[in-house]
């Protein structure tokens, strides 16, 4: 891979065997070390009793994670030369979202900004450096790029403004914040409109899908926790049955996650948009559970304050999100067969019930089971059976 400076150009959409490059997957680690930070405050916040005085936190900063990685994502499934200023621009965005991780646990505590904004316009600058790299070297999609790099400049100087002009963690700074990711959001489709980026439809399923991989594999931290009390001073079996249950729900998510190899079934903007747009929810709920296994390892080991029943909504209502969202953006676009089309939506509404029914751990493992024999019975078979 050269080391020179050259013309930012778009890659081949149809380019055969397209994967995830060394520097993409540096990329997802550093994403996963910001949503582990992110998600342990959910965490000692649910352990703790008052995950839902922790909740808004959770969700401000796990979007910002996430939408960060989601924008590098699309952009070098597009654009990627991998000269040395591409380098240096994504190791710019990478040093930006470190610092956000850094300052999450201050600003769980707080509900000062001062260090997730720090991190935020130094990941946006790299962004829009790239944009503008790609608007010189692109003539036909010159507009295109500049919308972008347009409206993320526009958007960071917004949360600048907010920062400066809202008290810490009050009303009007998360209703402005939701404002301002509702212009966020808008960016990709107003740029697109110009002129559709190039991007790869099997490299972005691929790179949804690592993530989705990384995410899981969080989660088996919490498992290993439970694991560990094994092997303290008081072994706790509650704590091991915790784990193993939490391990089969893992193992299930995964089977149910890619029982479908093509996800995303078409470039059209519209479809694209939703399946993307909505995997914000699968990886939320993703990192949600991981949260609700962690304080229930807490909980039986007597580290917690919050009851079981308090961590088994967490836990439900995770599961239920996550499986609602994987068929509105998956299942909803697949030609299934009706009992297969039927599976994630109706065990979703049951996740759901268990949530508010307390069930304990165990019967969500078995239940995840059951969806798992449900939906994907066939692995490697046939479209109708897979």
């Amino acid at each position: 891979m050269s080391q020179s400076i050259r013309p930012l150009r778009p890659r081949d959409p149809s380019e055969h065997h397209r994967v995830s490059t060394t520097l993409e997957l540096f990329f997802d680690l550093i994403t996963v070390i910001a949503i582990a930070a992110v998600t342990a405050g959910l965490h000692h916040g649910i352990s703790a009793g008052h995950g839902l005085e922790m909740l808004p936190r959770f969700l401000f900063l796990f979007v910002g994670v996430w939408w960060c990685w989601m924008n590098f994502t699309w952009f070098a499934s597009a654009f990627d030369n991998d000269d040395a200023l591409y380098r240096f621009l994504v190791m710019v965005i990478m040093c930006g979202e470190l610092i956000f991780a850094g300052g999450a646990g201050y600003i769980f505590e707080t509900l000062d900004m001062r260090f997730g904004l720090l991190g935020w316009v130094i990941m946006r600058l790299g962004m829009a450096g790239l944009w503008l790299r790609a608007a010189r070297g692109n003539p036909d999609w010159h507009r295109t790029c500049i919308r972008y790099a347009i409206g993320i400049l526009i958007a960071q100087a917004l949360w600048i403004l907010i920062y400066v002009g809202t008290a810490p963690g009050s009303t009007a700074f998360f209703v402005a914040a939701i404002l301002i990711y509702v212009v966020e959001l808008g960016v990709p489709a107003f740029a697109e409109s110009a002129r559709a980026t190039p991007f790869h439809r099997h490299h972005i399923i691929e790179r949804y899908g690592l993530l989705m991989i990384i995410s899981l594999g969080e989660i088996m931290l919490s498992v290993s926790h439970g694991f560990g009390a094994l092997f303290s001073d008081h072994p706790s079996l509650e704590a091991a049955l915790v784990a193993v249950s939490g391990l089969v729900l893992v193992f299930s998510i995964w089977w149910i996650y890619f029982c479908e190899e093509e996800h995303l079934t078409t470039t059209a903007m519209l479809p694209a948009l939703i399946w993307g747009y909505g995997h914000v929810l699968i990886y939320l709920a993703t990192a949600m559970l991981g949260a609700a296994i962690a304080a229930w390892v807490d909980v039986v080991t007597h580290h917690g304050a919050a009851t079981a029943g308090e961590v088994s909504r967490w836990l439900g209502l995770a599961l239920a999100l996550l499986f609602a969202t994987l068929w509105l953006v998956r299942d909803r676009a697949h030609r299934l067969p009706a009992r297969l089309n039927l599976a994630l939506p109706v065990m979703a509404a049951v996740f759901a019930v268990g949530s508010f029914l307390g069930l304990p751990i165990w019967a969500y493992a078995i239940l995840s089971v059951v969806l798992v024999n449900w939906r994907a019975p066939h692995p490697g078979g046939d479209k109708g059976a897979s």
